[in-house]
């Protein structure tokens, strides 16, 4: 065991490394949405949802 260990350790730390990351993502997108903020940037009339996503905070 302990064989293999030494043999994949790069591997291992690397895809711990990804891992944490693809965590501390989606952390910070749920705090966002948490917070009410939105992850289009608001910039509704250039976008193809215009006005259903977030209808009340929009100018048409």
């Amino acid at each position: 065991m302990l064989e293999w260990l030494t043999a994949n350790l790069g591997t291992i730390l690397i895809s711990a490394g990804l891992l944490v990351v693809v965590i501390l993502i989606i952390r910070y997108l749920l705090r966002q949405k948490k917070a009410g903020k939105s992850s289009c940037g608001a910039g509704c009339a250039h976008c193809a949802m215009h006005g259903q996503c977030h209808s009340q905070s929009c100018k048409h």
